[in-house]
């Protein structure tokens, strides 16, 4: 009597409903959750057949399942469980998760069902669908920002191409834009497609961190093509004879501090720029807008084609002859058969490898140089770094 009296507690206060049925598919019993689940009374189904917890068609087919079990012993649900549809008492359909096993008890047969409700999580996963769509639109956007940026970008390439005087030089150009493009402009946008599958997935684990982290993605991908069109919109100023050197005086020293943090910010990990200057004098008189992209630009190379835990040395000297800038690295260095080539438009070395770029940063540096009568050199070896060296007359 003590172990009835504890099974019946224990059905009584189970969180899941479970109903008990005969062979002929009569409802015997029905613990409590099962009546708030379907929202009756034990009266309103003991002693009927199951079949009136069903919605069309399985109220139908139940009956043909039982008959079909008993006279072939292949089980459809029993000792398998499977997602199944209730029909409460006001006529609302809800899912659910049903579980039946078979029990021998008094000579007869007793079936008893498992019911573990999934209104929840089914309006779970249709709140996830309509995030994943929602996203996927947002991706959709981008995708079609991108889509302008890059026609922006062709358009920029063919006024750069009109500026070219010798049919040589135009050919060359076409070449290497079509070769830089292709690779460039994939590499965004690939990361655009893939973003987009991630974040499907992580939606579904609630993982709303990666979600975030994958539209950083899409963002970094459109500020990469914002970066190429203005190489491109620097370059063709360049072709149009739009930029002069406006000559100011300032302090290189200090000049040189405020670019040297403003560089370490973007710096890989454990990347130091480290700056010193040479001579008694630091006041000079040059371009300071033209100076500043040179540096930044030279730097910038630095720091992507060297590794972590690395030092960047930036130098200014002043002397008789004149201000010196040097920018030194431990990188990857500069195969000798590209060095000769190194400041032509669009030219990228063998060894950058998937190090994004245009190649046009070392061509604009050596004509802004150009511009303020200085001179550019640099020594490179592979794997040993390589030195740039500005110079420009007082």
């Amino acid at each position: 009597m003590e172990n009835a009296a504890l099974l019946k507690a224990i059905i009584e206060n189970a969180i899941d409903g479970i109903i008990t049925i005969d062979e002929r598919g009569i409802v015997e019993s029905i613990n409590p959750s099962a009546c708030r689940l379907f929202k009756c009374t034990p009266e309103d189904v003991v002693g009927k057949n199951i079949s009136v917890l069903m919605p069309p068609p399985d109220r139908e087919r139940h009956d043909e399942y039982i008959h079909r079990y008993q006279r072939t012993g292949v089980p459809h649900i029993i000792g398998i469980g499977r997602e199944v549809k209730g029909l409460k008492k006001d006529g609302t359909v809800f899912p659910f998760r049903l579980a039946v096993s078979e029990v021998q008890y008094s000579g007869r047969k007793i079936y008893t069902g498992f019911i573990h409700d999934l209104t929840r999580e089914k309006e779970a996963e249709e709140k996830l669908k309509e995030y994943a769509t929602s996203l996927e639109e947002q991706v959709e956007e981008r995708t079609r920002s991108l889509k302008t940026t890059v026609e922006a970008l062709r358009q920029a390439k063919e006024e750069v191409s009109q500026s070219l005087e010798k049919e040589k030089e135009l050919g060359q150009l076409k070449s290497r834009f079509v070769s830089m493009a292709s690779h460039e402009f994939r590499t965004p946008l690939s990361s655009v497609q893939l973003s987009a599958v991630l974040i499907e997935k992580y939606a579904q684990q609630f993982d709303n961190a990666n979600i975030s982290k994958h539209i950083s993605k899409i963002k970094n991908s459109v500020n990469n093509l914002t970066g190429i069109l203005n190489d491109f919109l620097s370059l063709e100023k360049l072709e149009a004879g739009k930029v002069e050197a406006q000559y100011s005086t300032f302090d290189i020293v200090k000049f040189s501090e405020e670019i040297t943090e403003e560089m370490q910010l973007v710096a890989k990990q454990n990347q130091n720029i480290i700056y010193q200057h040479t001579g008694t004098k630091s006041v000079v008189s040059l371009d300071q807008n033209l100076l500043k992209n040179c540096i930044i630009n030279l730097i910038n190379n630095a720091i992507k084609y060297s590794g972590e835990d690395t030092f960047i040395e930036f130098n200014s000297e002043i002397t008789k002859k004149g201000l010196s800038i040097t920018i030194k690295d431990n990188g990857i260095g500069i195969p000798e058969s590209d060095q000769k080539h190194l400041f032509e438009a669009f030219f990228r070395a063998h060894n950058t490898g998937s190090i994004p770029g245009t190649g046009l940063g070392l061509n604009i540096v050596t004509r802004y140089v150009g511009l303020m009568n200085g001179t550019i050199k640099f020594e490179s070896k592979v794997n040993q770094g390589t030195v740039f060296i500005l110079t420009f007359p007082i």
